[in-house]
């Protein structure tokens, strides 16, 4: 099976475990990898490593990302989105003040920000995933942390109705947005502290992610298409991403000499290119990934190497 990167188009209700195990059996390899999970619901970009490949998703995790999603103001819910329990029902009853203040809330959130992510998150309190605390009824308290969303843009605004868990009519509005955010933002705690600003509360109904990184869902191929590609076991179906491509997709390049890729090779090192960044792909005269060097000294360390196979 050849290395690169498999860029999926996630479908509605696969965990991103289910994808990978799906992958792993098309593609009849146990190294298979994923760069940042996507929850059940959501679907979009998933960017899988094949392979050798795998050792290059600890340089995609930290992306920036982009997505489409639609916020429902009005009802708060436990988890931030439609799966979780509703909380608060206060409905949008004085539409024309919430719709003249939305452009100041969404400002608010816009640019380098603190964010409490959502209680209901992976992240991991006492060595146990916050989520898996929630569900067991404890109560959890996260710290804020900084997160950059360079875009929040609203694209539309659609009245809807709902109803409370009583069976009580509610009157809701859902803002469909897109967004661009750095790693580790949560595109639910957005739509929570959107809804707390305008004052009716709110949660997330629909996410896609469009893009990681460089790496976009016009890239991506769904599973079933994939499946379909990889009829009668033939893993030549699978749309690689070959690894040189993918570095050079989203890496600083450092082109290196034939007698430098042989050093870097062999272990040693070779001079620094002239950005000092940490994370450069060195390339060889023919095409092929060397390694991931850091070069904020003049002396380039190789992080990871590819040896020829």
């Amino acid at each position: 099976m050849p290395d690169g990167l498999l860029v999926v188009d996630k479908p509605a209700g696969w965990t991103s475990h289910d994808v990978v195990a799906r992958s792993r059996r098309l593609a009849g390899t146990r190294r298979v990898g994923h760069a940042g999970t996507l929850d059940p619901k959501a679907t979009g970009v998933l960017i899988l490593g094949v392979g050798r490949a795998t050792r290059l998703l600890t340089f995609l995790v930290g992306c920036d990302k982009a997505y489409t999603a639609t916020i429902r103001l009005g009802q708060t819910t436990v988890t931030d989105d439609a799966e979780g329990e509703a909380i608060d029902s206060l409905g949008v009853s004085d539409w024309p003040r919430v719709e003249a203040a939305l452009p100041h809330a969404v400002s608010l959130l816009t640019g380098t920000i603190e964010q409490v992510p959502s209680a209901v998150s992976a992240i991991k309190v006492g060595g146990v995933r916050s989520y898996a605390r929630v569900r067991a009824g404890d109560e959890v308290d996260l710290p804020s942390r900084t997160v950059t969303v360079s875009r929040f843009d609203v694209l539309r605004t659609t009245p809807a109705h709902t109803e409370t868990d009583s069976g009580q009519p509610i009157e809701v509005v859902d803002v469909d947005v897109e967004v661009e955010v750095s790693s580790g933002t949560y595109v639910r705690a957005l739509a929570r502290d959107l809804g707390a600003s305008l004052g009716v509360g709110a949660h997330l109904t629909a996410l896609r992610r469009t893009r990681v990184g460089a790496f976009t869902v016009e890239q991506a191929v769904g599973l079933h298409e994939l499946t379909e590609r990889c009829e009668g076991d033939s893993v030549s179906g699978i749309p690689l991403i070959s690894m040189s491509d993918a570095a050079r997709a989203q890496l600083p390049v450092h082109e290196v000499t034939t007698e430098d890729a042989t050093r870097i090779s062999h272990g040693q090192r070779i001079s620094s290119g002239p950005g000092g960044h940490d994370a450069v792909a060195a390339i060889a005269p023919d095409g092929r990934l060397v390694a991931i060097l850091d070069e904020t000294r003049a002396t380039a360390r190789p992080k990871v190497v590819f040896p020829v196979t």
